[in-house]
């Protein structure tokens, strides 16, 4: 079974608020800081066609969210 992946940042509110949901329902997932890991960002930005908002959950290789109930930080420059 695949894992759900969390990528956030450390300073994203809305990727706090979305791992302490997750954490409540008891959901099991692993998480990438996007800020600090670059390959992961990447890895998001492949997923998502280019995307950079977080929070972002990813579920088998598909997107299923991107934000956290309506709201989200964008990540690095272009």
């Amino acid at each position: 079974m695949a894992m759900l992946e969390l990528y956030g940042t450390k300073s994203c509110p809305y990727t706090q608020e979305l791992r302490e949901w997750l954490e409540w329902k008891g959901t099991e997932f692993v998480e990438f800081d996007v800020e600090a890991d670059l390959a992961a960002r990447d890895r998001m930005r492949s997923l998502a066609n280019g995307q950079r908002t977080v929070p972002m959950l990813v579920d088998g290789g598909k997107v299923v969210q991107i934000g956290w109930q309506g709201r989200g930080c964008v990540v690095g420059k272009e």
